[in-house]
Formats: C-alpha cells, structure tokens, sequence
C-alpha cells in the first residue's frame, strides 16, 4: 500500500474536518490517481485550487500521485486574475461571465444589477450548468460542492456566505470585479444588455404618471422591460453601495 502526505493551504480548510485541517495528512492508497482525483477525495473541488506542489515541484491536475510523494495544495487566491492560476487551468476570460445554481437567484440578480454577464435560471440542473460553463467558459457560483467536482467545469467557486448581499461582496473579492462594475447596464430580470431608448418610442406602455414626470428611459434588449429613474432610484444607489461595499 502506497502513502502520501497531503496538506491544504488556507482557504481549502474550509472543505476539510476540523481534525484534518492546517495539518499535514499521512493518507494511504491502493489505487493509481491523479493528484486532481487525490484532493477531491478529500471534498475540496479541483476549481478551488491555485497551484500544487509536489515534492517542491510544481504540478497540474494529470501528475499520477506516487508513494511517499509530499503534496502542497493551495487556494486560488484572493483577488483572482487568469494568471494567478499558473498552469492549472487556460486564461479566464475578461470580463468574467457568470453561470449561477438555482439556490442563488438573489446572487444572480445583484451581479446582474452591477453590470455582471449572469446566466440563471430556477430550474437549471447541474447538468446544465456544467455543460454552460463548460460550452461558454462560464464560471460556476454555487453552494453544492458536489457540482464543482465535474471534470467539464474549468472555473467555479463555492460560495461561502448565506446572504445574499454579502455573497454578492464574497464574489467581487474573489474575482477582483469591483473595477469592471457597470450599474444598470444588464436587465435583473432575464440578464439582457440595457439601451436608451427614446420616450415616444415605449410611451404606449407607460402608466400615466410615468409618462407625465419621467423622460429618460432603458429597455432591455432581450425582453422588452423598460426602466426609467423613479421614486426607487435612492434606493437602488443606496443597495449598489452595500453590494460594492462603499456602504455598511
């Protein structure tokens, strides 16, 4: 029987018994496995690591794990960018592209409200998910580990928070987005780009009172909805402030 020591840097604690972690574990094994099959069977997903290194060389998700190999495994960073992942995975696109599970649709929304390309749906399955991220190069956001384990799946994180404003923060950090913000550009409701549009093209459709004190109007270019600077509008600037973190 083969052994190994294995230890997860940092953030990948968050994945392992408290027993296991910050701590180098002796693990022992029958089967031939790639140091990728190595870690996730320990439940941390492949697209949580940065790098790895064997024996104080550095090595990618194929290397076959051999006897008394010594493996350090370290998260992808803090303030994420296409290289900080070495040879791991190919270069994220830019601006990063979202692909969102169905228990993180107020997520998914305030991505979309700050400017974020955000693919959701309430009845996606994770087997279109992975096949979106996989076919789009998408990035996964979820909160089931499981679904990250999927070969396909090139880019996801696990979402640690529970609300949803504050998961909103968790993922600008993660990928360093808070320079690519663009408010109010992408519809909430089905992630289309929003244009001007003039008045008297869409006045057919306004209430009244809408029509009477309001003159500056988007549409959404996907499904038609109108938006326009209402008595909301403090309101929205104050939640894109929490979502940003210029606000408490």
């Amino acid at each position: 029987m083969a052994q190994i020591g294995i230890r997860f840097h940092q953030s990948l604690n968050d994945f392992l018994a408290p027993a296991l972690s910050d701590t180098e574990i002796i693990h022992n094994f029958e089967r031939k496995a790639s140091v990728k099959d190595m870690i996730e069977s320990f439940n941390v997903p492949h697209t949580e690591v940065g790098r790895i290194s064997v024996n104080g060389v550095a090595a990618d998700f194929n290397y076959i794990v051999q006897d008394r190999d010594r493996i350090e495994v370290f998260p992808a960073g803090e303030n994420f960018s296409a290289t900080s992942a070495g040879q791991l995975r190919p270069p994220l696109l830019q601006p990063p592209q979202f692909v969102v599970d169905s228990n993180l649709g107020r997520l998914a929304r305030y991505l979309r409200l700050l400017g974020f390309d955000c693919l959701y749906r309430n009845d996606y399955n994770d087997d279109m998910i992975a096949r979106i991220a996989s076919e789009q190069q998408r990035i996964v956001l979820t909160r089931d580990r499981s679904l990250l384990h999927r070969k396909i799946i090139t880019y996801g994180y696990f979402v640690r928070a529970d609300k949803p404003k504050i998961q909103t923060r968790e993922v600008l950090k993660r990928f360093a987005l808070n320079s690519l913000i663009k408010p109010l550009t992408r519809c909430t409701h089905c992630n289309g780009k929003l244009a001007e549009t003039g008045k008297s093209c869409i006045e057919h459709r306004l209430e009244p009172l809408t029509k009477q004190y309001y003159d500056k109007f988007l549409i959404c270019l996907e499904c038609g909805r109108i938006y326009w600077q209402g008595s909301h509008s403090m309101r929205i600037e104050q939640l894109l402030g929490e979502l940003a973190g210029t606000q408490s």
